[in-house]
């Protein structure tokens, strides 16, 4: 049976339940309610809580660093960091930092790719690898290295035989570098990519673009914030490794130290003045990622809001 509506006299207001209420009441934007129920002193108490435990083991021991760098004059701080072995650490950083983090950035980029691209067997073994850094102490990861290519090693006595060094020189520093920083840039292209799918690479190969136009024309700027986010992660952790570079490095001044390892031994030498300069050169960078990743982050979240509206907009 078909409904009536019927008209209502002028000045009469609507009978309940007709479709001029129905109508005025969804045109009324539904009432959201608060996330908890708790009294405001609560939620202040918590963000006190919250606030107090940062400002105890993060921001006064960040400030502490900065202090004791500068405690005994600007003099003596730019002597410390300008210092032949300090100078020799950073550059060794830099380097390590350099090589690894591109490195990452191809290997992180192919192994997202093939995962979220192609199915094939064998998928959740190379996930499994892929996450191995994360479950290994690094330290642990110093010594594979050094059973793999040390002088006693699998390959030491063939390595020695070609005068290759690569335990306690720059190679293993390398070497360790990859192993703890390889999962960064995979980890956070993989769940971009299964979420944006194929159709977009199958529509631009249906158009005639061979498979590096499709990836620069159509995958990069699709993941290029996600990608950038994981460089950032990707560096912080290169530069700031100690455990696996430690075993691997051999502590020699002035070759095989790295900023981490420069600041341990002038620390335990009680060159306090030292230790404290170079490390805050450490958390200065540390700082500078921060911001960055900051930065970055803003971005990706602008960038899935306007996903979402456009998505929207099309259904």
């Amino acid at each position: 049976m078909n409904s009536v509506t019927l008209p209502v006299p002028a000045g009469q207001p609507p009978a309940e339940g007709s479709d001029v209420i129905a109508g005025r009441r969804s045109a009324e934007p539904p009432r959201i309610a608060g996330a908890t129920t708790e009294p405001t002193w609560v939620k202040w108490t918590l963000i006190g809580l919250a606030f107090g435990f940062m400002t105890l083991f993060l921001f006064i021991p960040l400030l502490t660093v900065f202090v004791e760098a500068l405690k005994k004059g600007v003099d003596v701080y730019v002597a410390a960091v300008t210092e032949a072995d300090a100078l020799s650490a950073i550059r060794l950083t830099l380097l390590a930092a350099a090589i690894s983090v591109p490195l990452n950035l191809v290997f992180g980029v192919a192994a997202a790719w093939v995962i979220a691209k192609f199915d094939f067997r064998g998928k959740n073994v190379l996930l499994t690898l892929i996450d191995l850094p994360f479950s290994v102490s690094p330290v642990i990861a110093g010594l594979i290295y050094v059973l793999v290519f040390g002088l006693q090693g699998w390959f030491g006595e063939w390595l020695r035989d070609h005068d290759i060094k690569i335990i306690f020189g720059v190679p293993g520093i390398v070497l360790a570098t990859l192993f703890v920083t390889f999962p960064f840039v995979a980890r956070e292209l993989i769940p971009l990519m299964q979420a944006q799918g194929i159709e977009q690479e199958e529509a631009a190969r249906v158009l005639g673009a061979n498979g590096w136009q499709t990836f620069f024309r159509v995958t990069l700027p699709n993941i290029k914030w996600a990608l950038l986010y994981g460089v950032i992660l990707c560096n912080a952790r290169a530069m700031g490794e100690f455990g696996a570079v430690s075993v691997v490095s051999g502590h020699i001044r002035g070759q095989t130290n790295t900023m981490p390892l420069h600041i341990e031994i002038a620390y335990n030498e009680y060159q306090f003045a030292a230790a404290f300069a170079v490390a805050s050169l450490l958390a200065g960078l540390a700082l500078v990622t921060l911001v960055l990743k900051y930065l970055v982050e803003q971005r990706v979240r602008r960038q899935a809001r306007e996903s979402l509206a456009a998505a929207a907009a099309d259904h």
